[in-house]
């Protein structure tokens, strides 16, 4: 399987980078399956840092890999994922034993309904009404330096 890298560099040698954003599954490296999904992390995180180029890097990933590895897989947006990413994002010490968590992205058109959830004005029945509709694409956060190991790098792609 290809998975893909968003980023303003070019990342042949993933690392897990400790970072004081709070992300969707916790710190790690982010991959997903969609190239459009990682060509708009690449132009966001150029637009945010303000140096570098959209540039994204592909992988090959071995799903035999998966078995040997600690997964935890949210196949949509469910009160459970509502909750982990609601964890990660408001709780600064979260941490979860996971080596992989893959799973829909809470993205820049999901995080109104997202901010309204941890304000406490949307409960979780209505967040996840709000959001199955919005057609997530998927994340893969690589959480550990085994989970690293599972993918190989593949091609840049400038754009």
């Amino acid at each position: 399987m290809i998975l893909y890298h968003g980023s303003n560099i070019v990342v042949e040698k993933p690392k897990i980078l400790a970072s004081d954003r709070r992300l969707d599954f916790g710190t790690g490296f982010y991959l997903t399956s969609s190239y459009e999904q990682a060509e708009r992390w690449a132009f966001l995180t150029v637009k945010r840092r303000g140096v570098g180029k959209p540039i994204i890097t592909s992988y090959d990933f071995d799903n035999k890999l998966l078995s040997t590895l600690k997964v935890t897989k949210f196949e949509e947006a469910s009160a459970v994922w509502l909750k982990f990413v609601s964890n990660n994002r408001n709780i600064r010490d979260f941490k979860d034993e996971s080596d992989i968590v893959i799973g829909p992205v809470a993205n820049d058109k999901t995080m109104p309904v997202i901010k309204l959830y941890f304000s406490g004005i949307y409960d979780e029945d209505e967040t996840i009404k709000r959001l199955l509709p919005q057609k997530l694409k998927d994340q893969y956060a690589f959480k550990s330096e085994k989970a690293l190991e599972a993918f190989v790098f593949s091609e840049v792609i400038e754009r």
